[in-house]
């Protein structure tokens, strides 16, 4: 559903053009947002009679007031004071304004719930293809998932940051599958390099770090060119995400192409790895080697063991 945050930015914008007092009221009768002041929150009685009419515009005490329907239903009414002609244009464009963005919010929610069950495995081979035609969503074209992680407040609406940076590209998903990360599932060119690929993850975290002040980490999965393996490139991304903390902490971008023996370690079952340490170390700890044997160590994992 489009946040009231939306309405009331959209009749401000309409208000600062017109000079009318326009407001959004829910099929309710309640004020959801308006530019007239003390207006919030108010019930409007006459609109429960109004929106079981079959009228699609109404005139009532001074104002005027038009249907904005979700499916064909009437779920909100722009209410315009004046009762002139002016007053009823700009409330059936503003009426249409709303409606125009009912329906485009609602494409990118479907939309987003796909790409998000998609990324989770959470739908069968067939019902990927059904849903993406549905969608116009097309199915072979080259794509790569970035994970993109930061350490802010949940409040600040860092998917709509990083959904900024490609307003022109409709083809591209931004969305959020848990609290902590965000996943921005990106359409390639035909020949984008790798170079090309890395510089994006660059511009979102400069670009991020300049609006959250905040550190930024980011992962990039494999290239696939079927719609059924962006989950696999998502979970490549996640793996690099958390080798790169272990092995390259210093990083804050990380190919999942360029681990190295991370990768290769980090995969590695846990009871093997134990077992491993055990035999080699003879009960030995990290706190018992000197600088100079770690710093060796370290340069051995910084060249894959070559």
């Amino acid at each position: 559903m489009i946040s009231n945050q939306i309405l009331q930015n959209t009749i401000d914008g309409l208000k600062n053009i017109t000079r009318k007092e326009l407001s959004v009221v829910e099929k309710e009768g309640k004020v959801i947002a308006t530019t007239e002041e003390n207006m919030i929150g108010r019930q409007i009685d006459a609109i429960e009679n109004f929106i079981g009419s079959q009228a699609e515009s109404q005139l009532i005490l001074g104002y005027q007031y038009f249907k904005i329907y979700d499916n064909g239903i009437p779920e909100y009414v722009v209410q315009v004071k004046g009762e002139d002609e002016e007053g009823y244009r700009i409330g059936k464009i503003a009426a249409f304004q709303i409606q125009s963005l009912l329906v485009a919010y609602k494409e990118r929610y479907d939309k987003d719930n796909f790409i998000k069950n998609l990324l989770l495995d959470n739908l069968l081979l067939v019902d990927i293809y059904s849903r993406a035609k549905k969608l116009h969503i097309e199915n072979n074209i080259k794509r790569i998932v970035y994970l993109i992680e930061t350490n802010i407040d949940k409040d600040m609406n860092i998917v709509e940051i990083v959904r900024s940076i490609f307003p022109a590209k409709t083809k591209d998903f931004v969305t959020a599958v848990d609290e902590h990360s965000i996943i921005l599932v990106k359409e390639l060119r035909e020949k984008e390099t790798m170079d090309e690929i890395e510089k994006i993850a660059k511009m979102i975290s400069d670009t991020l770090g300049n609006e959250i002040k905040s550190e930024v980490y980011i992962s990039i999965g494999t290239v696939v060119n079927d719609l059924k393996d962006v989950s696999r490139s998502y979970k490549e991304a996640k793996m690099a995400l958390e080798v790169g903390k272990i092995f390259e902490n210093e990083k804050h971008i990380v190919n999942y192409e360029k681990l190295g023996i991370g990768r290769l370690i980090y995969q590695l079952p846990l009871p093997l790895c134990r077992m491993f340490i055990k035999e080699v170390l003879h009960g030995l700890t990290m706190d018992d080697f000197d600088d100079e044997t770690l710093a060796t160590v370290n340069k051995f994992f910084e060249n894959n063991l070559n």
